[in-house]
């Protein structure tokens, strides 16, 4: 992923739940995989409390393919 694309994601990381904003800065900060980046963006496009009850593991409602980065995200 090149640099301009990686701050793009990183800008897009920033919600309006400090809870999320925390998990997501730590991922943010990470070296992503390009599969890893599509699923982010994929995953950002949700609102903040759909995305934050997959973070936290009370939804498993997220496509198949996110499934890696969602197990990333919950164990940070």
């Amino acid at each position: 992923m090149d640099r301009v694309a990686a701050n793009r994601l990183r800008w897009r990381c920033r919600r309006g739940l400090l809870e999320l904003d925390l998990v997501l800065a730590r991922l943010s900060t990470a070296e992503l995989t390009d599969e890893e980046a599509q699923a982010l963006g994929a995953l950002l496009a949700l609102p903040d409390r759909d995305l934050w009850d997959i973070v936290c593991g009370r939804s498993d409602r997220y496509e198949p393919r996110l499934a890696p980065l969602v197990a990333r995200l919950r164990s940070l």
